[in-house]
């Protein structure tokens, strides 16, 4: 058995070590700086409590961007050093985020012991590879990102750090190989454990779909499906779950083998960045294929998700409200009730809708998962979703991109239960169209402003607030650019009263509310590693099932027109058009 020993080296704060919505994110060049990651890791062990880090079990995995090989290595060596019992590693350093949370909250090892937490190794839907990002976050006991509490005590950490702990002498571990490695340091035994995690997951998964009447929808000949990973650590899970599981043709996966730099491209699972998915799936312009009935795509670590059916694009606001619409008769997990539905604030109000029609409980709560998270470990939230592509449920605390893909594939077997062998399939856009139908449409779109300015974004946003101190001259303003649209009835910038712990968010997002239901809310990110982010989201509402079937850029039009003009977008950014929209 090989021994090590602890060092303790004297080290010196970095500036700008404050995670973000989800963790800290930076240039891979700016965590490979001498003592950067170290200093980070160091913060968030000594921000937990000591129960949690000696003798503790911790998760060290990620989406496999470049730069994850090397970070694990360090952050095991740190654990050692810090008095943890054992680690655990998915294989070749890949574990999804949502994998990790199930990991976190379902996996028992031989000894019994169970995981208190995990540093999940992700930039998300960012870009990997030398010059692009890379991103580190905690997640906690329950399987969700880490609380405020915590975020806050982190950061606070490094600004003061001196000195961190680290085991330099622990041989790294072969972690493409599956098995336990055990060492013995100054506390005792210490274990590296690398395993497979789409086990643990896959097993999940099985406990909440019924993967038979998935599987048979697959099987019928009317149907065709494809599965784009993006290059992400989503592969790894497709091809056990959708090919050797769910019995779908190989050729229907694509870009499923999980790369450093996620093959050149943006890891973003949507209509801008999924190029590839989207002209396969006839909403390119080069399209001249016939396209498969279903279609999805996942980012880099799998959290997120894009929906698709031919010729059809399926927006994550619709998403989680069809999913919740449809939840308890297609998927065998929700078959007694739920216990309540939640969304962003940003996330359009389909999901408002649906509860309402329901009957069920509603949440509103601020970007950020862990808002739900404390909803769901309350027992008062089933289903859950966000704009920017997250849906998830109370199976685990983390938005689920492959969980979304079998709801909607159980809800399609559900509607196509007594019509396999017919002339037609219940389609994706049949779903859709029927559902607003029932439940009005609301157009929607996202407008995001990347890199821009950091001190004209808060000026923007500044300025917003300020007019809100009379919403009649903002109406006076919003008629002299567009008289077709609704008078603003209310405008606040959103805050939100945690239910569970009372805890208070401000500044979470300008809101303008209209008399039709219509809404523009303006936000600044927190994902980006560059530079601010300015997020406009624009949501026309239309009840009038006469009129849901307009094109969505002309429903828009005119709120699109008052949201630019109203922001003064172009004078504060100099930018004439969005980076993307969505």
């Amino acid at each position: 058995m090989v021994l090590f020993s602890v060092t303790k080296k004297a080290t010196t704060p970095f500036d700008g070590q404050k995670p973000g919505t989800s963790g800290l994110r930076k240039k891979v060049t700016v965590f490979q700086q001498p003592h950067y990651l170290q200093n980070f890791v160091q913060s968030t062990f000594n921000a937990l409590p000591a129960d949690k880090v000696k003798g503790a079990t911790i998760v060290v995995s990620g989406d496999g961007r470049y730069f994850s090989k090397d970070a694990v290595q360090i952050i095991t060596k740190m654990a050692a050093a810090n008095g943890v019992r054992r680690v655990w590693v998915g294989q070749n350093s890949l574990m999804s985020t949502p994998a990790v949370s199930a990991v976190i909250r379902e996996r028992v090892a031989a000894d019994g012991s169970k995981a208190t937490g995990a540093f999940i190794l992700t930039a998300s839907h960012n870009p990997g590879g030398p010059t692009e990002d890379f991103g580190i976050k905690y997640n906690m006991e329950n399987g969700g990102p880490a609380p405020e509490s915590v975020t806050d005590k982190i950061f606070s950490n490094t600004t003061t750090i001196t000195e961190y702990l680290i085991a330099e002498d622990l041989p790294d571990v072969d972690i493409s190989v599956v098995g336990v490695t055990t060492f013995s340091g100054p506390e005792g035994p210490f274990d590296v454990d690398v395993f497979d995690s789409t086990i643990d997951y896959i097993k999940l998964m099985k406990t909440i779909f019924d993967f038979e009447s998935i599987k048979k929808l697959l099987a019928s000949p009317k149907f065709t499906f494809c599965y784009d990973a993006l290059h992400g650590v989503a592969g790894t899970y497709a091809t056990h779950i959708f090919v050797e599981e769910l019995g779908a043709d190989e050729s229907s996966l694509l870009n499923c083998v999980p790369k450093e730099d996620f093959g050149g491209g943006h890891p973003d699972p949507n209509l801008t960045y999924a190029k590839e998915l989207v002209d396969r799936m006839g909403l390119g312009k080069s399209s001249n294929v016939e396209p498969p009935e279903f279609g999805a795509a996942a980012d880099g670590d799998a959290d997120r998700n894009m929906i698709l059916g031919k010729r059809f694009f399926v927006t994550p606001s619709d998403s989680v409200a069809i999913i919740a619409a449809n939840a308890v008769q297609s998927i065998p997990y929700f078959s007694s009730g739920l216990k309540g539905v939640a969304r962003s604030m940003p996330t359009s109000a389909a999901l408002d809708v649906v509860a309402k029609n329901l009957n069920l409980k509603f949440f509103e709560v601020p970007t950020g998962w862990k808002f739900f998270g404390n909803l769901m470990d309350a027992g008062m939230c089933s289903v859950c979703g966000e704009e920017s592509f997250g849906t998830g449920s109370d199976h685990i605390r983390e938005k689920d991109g492959i969980w979304a893909v079998l709801a909607w594939l159980s809800i399609l077997a559900f509607k196509n239960k007594d019509n396999l062998g017919g002339d037609k399939l219940v389609t994706v856009e049949d779903i859709v169209r029927q559902h607003w139908g029932t439940y009005g449409r609301h157009y929607y779109t996202r407008y995001d402003y990347e890199n821009v300015d950091a001190g004209a974004a808060k000026e923007l946003m500044a300025n917003l607030v300020s007019m809100q101190s009379s919403l009649s001259d903002v109406n006076k303003l919003i008629k002299e650019i567009r008289s077709d649209v609704s008078d603003v009835v209310a405008a606040d910038e959103f805050e939100y009263k945690d239910p569970v712990d009372g805890s208070v968010s401000k500044h979470q997002g300008v809101r303008y509310l209209f008399g039709d239901g219509s809404r523009l809310v303006f936000r600044l990110s927190g994902t980006g590693s560059v530079g601010a982010t300015i997020r406009v989201y624009i949501e026309q509402y239309e009840k009038d099932s006469s009129k849901t079937g307009r094109d969505s850029q002309d429903a828009l039009a005119p709120l699109v027109d008052v949201a630019l003009k109203l922001s003064k977008m172009q004078e504060y950014t100099g930018r004439s058009a969005p980076t993307v929209i969505t």
